[in-house]
């Protein structure tokens, strides 16, 4: 239920978010310090300041991080005392027989070691309130890039070291700039922009002719031909995956919230281009019949998923598609400050996508973890652990969601648990969440690539 393209700006130059990133570690810098009264951001032994000025680089010594327990994701095991040898951005060993004499120790004390969360579903350069709805006219990419930099901070505060951000231009500056240290924030799998029809969810609406008329390039697409030249923009510019709006939506202006747009051979169309790219298509869609279109097309990941039936259901499962259900912004979107049309759609779909939630899991429906951050406080991503058990999965199987599932996703092989040879991305949490989901929203320590990023 992603705002309709509020991530998208008048101006068109990636120029001004890419500068905008580049000095946003001065403002970082002047906010938090290392050694401050959080303990957020405190440097490792093995972090030293770049000579470039911007980013951390690490030595050759190794790193030993300790703690009470650890969960084996993938296992379900619990284990005890666990000892992580880090060398780089890698785990190099769990539980090694011996560790090198010159690594420097971490120990954690009475924690869980998780594996870094993942988050397949944000708007980092978003927040909903009631100026979003004329931003597309108003605020420039300039400061949507100063927005994304705040967020994306908060979010690897919050335990989350990966996100599939769907916020044009702006979404892919900010991976490359997280990429090359500039800022602190999650590793960033950019969308660009959404496609979408004339009119759409995935288009700017609410507007007179002649305002934010959008073309392929901006993902505004109608026509199998039309999609395909969108998806080949979008991959050119940097899309890492396809995000479309196959139904209308509720943050917009147009039609019912669950009216198929999208044609499924225009959806076919889409999926088989991105295909020959090695990029997956990421659904928006509420409505039924819009839903079943997406999966018949191929698409990797449904978002939302608001209005389930059992063939629907059925569906995913024969075919492994994803349900990426959004579901904690429920009771958390801010009604109040909704133009009255878009607060009916909220108030009408919101409990039916937490039927079909309960009825995908109960099914045994694939699920990938995504909140859609941005239509609620970013930061708080991890309240969506606690829906997925209220309604019915395992704790375990609720942090499988933002890990290795979320990874298989995404095709990122090199996270999702804490196993030797993939990216050091680690967080500690109080107690133990097996017994208490809720504890994923108290991070106490995240590692990112090796790199301590928050310790308290």
């Amino acid at each position: 239920m992603e705002p309709s393209r509020l991530d998208r700006f008048p101006c068109r130059s990636g120029f001004a978010a890419v500068t905008v990133l580049a000095i946003a570690p001065l403002l970082a810098t002047a906010s938090a310090r290392p050694g401050d009264a959080s303990g957020t951001f405190a440097l490792s032994a093995q972090q030293v300041t770049s000579p470039r000025g911007g980013g951390m680089m690490e030595t050759d010594r190794p790193q030993v991080l300790t703690a009470a327990r650890m969960l084996d994701v993938r296992t379900g095991e619990m284990v005890e005392n666990p000892v992580l040898l880090i060398a780089g951005d890698r785990l190099q060993a769990v539980n090694p027989a011996s560790v090198p004499s010159d690594a420097s120790t971490l120990d954690l004390g009475d924690v869980t070691l998780l594996p870094g969360f993942i988050d397949v579903h944000t708007h980092l350069s978003s927040i909903i309130g009631a100026q979003s709805f004329t931003e597309p006219v108003t605020r420039t990419e300039a400061a949507a890039a100063f927005v994304a930099t705040k967020h994306a901070r908060v979010t690897l505060e919050a335990g989350f070291t990966t996100v599939r951000d769907f916020g044009g231009d702006v979404t892919v500056a900010l991976r490359h700039a997280v990429e090359r240290g500039d800022v602190p924030g999650p590793r960033v799998v950019p969308s660009r922009n959404s496609l979408g029809i004339t009119g759409g969810h995935c288009d700017d609406t609410g507007f007179k002719p002649g305002i934010l008329e959008g073309s392929a390039e901006d993902g505004i697409a109608d026509g199998p031909w039309e999609v395909v030249e969108a998806v080949r923009y979008q991959i050119k510019h940097g899309a890492e995956v396809i995000k479309t709006c196959a139904t209308a939506g509720v943050l917009s202006f147009e039609g019912p919230v669950g009216a198929q747009q999208y044609s499924e051979e225009e959806l076919r169309a889409m999926v088989e281009e991105a295909d020959r790219h090695g990029v997956r298509v990421a659904a928006h869609a509420h409505g039924t019949e819009g839903i079943k279109a997406a999966i018949r097309a191929g698409v990797a990941s449904v978002e939302h998923g608001s209005m389930l039936d059992d063939e629907a259901i059925r569906m995913m499962i024969e075919r492994g598609t994803y349900l990426v259900p959004t579901t904690c912004l429920v009771d958390r979107i801010p009604l109040d400050e909704l133009p009255a049309p878009i607060r009916a759609k909220a108030e009408y779909v919101l409990p039916l996508a937490r039927e079909s939630l309960r009825r995908a899991i109960r099914a045994g429906v694939r699920i990938a973890f995504g909140t859609d951050a941005g239509v609620f406080t970013h930061g708080e991503n991890a309240c969506e652990f606690a829906v997925y058990v209220e309604m019915g999965m395992s704790p375990l199987e609720a942090l499988r969601t933002a890990t290795v599932y979320a990874a298989d996703l995404l095709g990122k092989e090199d996270r999702g648990a804490i196993a030797q040879g993939l990216l050091a991305d680690v967080v500690a949490v109080p107690g133990n969440p097996l017994e208490d989901i809720t504890v994923t929203e108290r991070v106490t320590f995240v590692m990112q690539g090796g790199r301590v990023v928050k310790r308290r």
